[in-house]
């Protein structure tokens, strides 16, 4: 299968400036780029999309150009519906620092250039920018911009900081063109109008045809909401941001009709194999086997295996798939960091600790719980009133007090708690 052709049976393809992809991906290698601005200290799931799409682009040879914007991150692309809020220069070193980091890690020993538009622009002056840049753009063209347009709509209004973004974005294509060899440029569906600036300016600066290509949004059928942290439903890169089990939740938890689009765009298992999966889904949706694997690739993807696996056996345990399991101390940090714990420093009974542990609103429902055989120990079903929970039990190894398959609370000695 030719590259162009997995990459739209992937999804990855929304818009492009040329209809013959093939002559774009298949043919010569090229230098291709996609620039993040620094707005934040982490990358998020919604950029996640074109970070596999360049590592696609860099298995099959071409050179990958990673962007970080340290002068558009001054200024910020123009939001639909808000000003953005300017960020002073310390919080964008600091952010440009955290993502190149990120991504450098992502990418791994694949050919990727990291540059920074601030390095260009730092010594561009106002008058010959106007003069060179700006008179290649018309303002007729650039309030048809979605996100220009529907301020100029709206009551925010729009500044000129912000109106004269498309200018600078197209000045760094320009700018790759004829230091990189530079041509096409990739972003989101979102970007389309400041990505076409750079497309027209080249052309009309160098009479040399460029390309650009976009990935679509990617929208959770269930909510109507895409990603990204302008949605308030960030899923974080940065394991401080989102925990690698947050991280990894997140992925397992996702529904039955977006999982299989989600295979496809943020793993790179092959396409036979999520087909099958699809099968397994339809058949037995129960078992969410795609859940599992697209939560353990992603979380492979952006941690580490090592790390994915830890979870991943954490994950089971909690939610009663694996019992009486010894974990490590990386493990066992995950599971004391994640369950909802009571430290019980005396022997105890368990209608007692049934009722500390919120598991049971009284110690009547707890028995009740207890006798229809509702609460297991350490993976072990509980049938007596009587039974009493001991001390030395717990600090000789974990236990999972459960109360059907989703209630759970993990029990813990003094000074047992991470």
């Amino acid at each position: 299968m030719s590259l162009t052709k997995e990459l739209k049976e992937r999804g990855f393809i929304h818009q492009s400036t040329t209809e013959n992809l093939e002559e774009v991906f298949d043919r010569d290698k090229r230098a291709i780029y996609h620039g993040i601005d620094p707005s934040a200290d982490s990358a998020h799931a919604g950029n996640l999309v074109q970070w596999v799409f360049l590592k696609h682009l860099a298995d099959a040879g071409h050179k990958i150009i990673f962007l970080v914007g340290g002068a558009t991150g001054m200024i910020g692309d123009p939001k639909p519906d808000a000003e953005r809020t300017l960020l002073n220069p310390n919080e964008v070193e600091k952010n440009i620092n955290s993502l190149k980091k990120q991504a450098e890690n992502f990418f791994g020993d694949k050919e990727v250039e990291f540059v920074n538009n601030y390095d260009w622009f730092e010594s561009i002056k106002l008058i010959d920018f106007l003069r060179d840049i700006g008179k290649h753009f018309t303002v007729n063209e650039l309030i048809k911009r979605d996100a220009i347009s529907k301020r100029l709509e709206g009551d925010t209004g729009l500044s000129y900081t912000e109106f004269a973004y498309p200018l600078i974005q197209g000045f760094d294509f320009l700018e790759l063109y004829k230091n990189k060899n530079c041509t096409v440029q990739i972003g989101g569906s979102d970007q389309w109008g400041n990505i076409i600036s750079g497309v027209d300016l080249v052309r009309r600066k160098e009479q040399v045809e460029v390309f650009a290509v976009t990935t679509p949004l990617v929208i959770d059928k269930a909510t109507g909401k895409k990603f990204g942290k302008s949605e308030g439903n960030a899923v974080w890169l940065a394991p401080d941001k989102t925990s690698p089990y947050q991280f990894y939740q997140f992925w397992l938890n996702v529904s039955d009709e977006n999982v299989i689009d989600y295979l496809k765009i943020f793993t790179f298992v092959d396409l036979e194999e999520i087909n099958e999966l699809k099968k397994q889904t339809k058949n037995n949706p129960g078992a969410r086997v795609a859940q599992k694997r697209l939560a353990f690739e992603v979380t492979k993807l952006i941690h580490n295996e090592n790390t994915a696996t830890s979870v991943e056996k954490v994950s089971r345990i909690i939610f009663g798939e694996e019992t009486n399991q010894s974990l490590n101390e990386e493990e066992l940090d995950i599971l004391y960091k994640n369950a909802p714990t009571l430290e019980v420093l005396e022997d105890s009974n368990i209608v007692d600790i049934l009722v500390a542990s919120d598991l049971a609103g009284s110690k009547r429902e707890a028995r009740t719980l207890i006798e229809s055989g509702a609460v297991s120990l350490g993976g072990e079903l509980l049938d007596s009133l009587e039974h009493q929970v001991l001390t030395k039990d717990i600090e000789a190894d974990y236990k999972l007090l459960r109360k059907g398959k989703k209630s759970y609370c993990l029990l813990v000695g003094k000074n047992k708690t991470h």
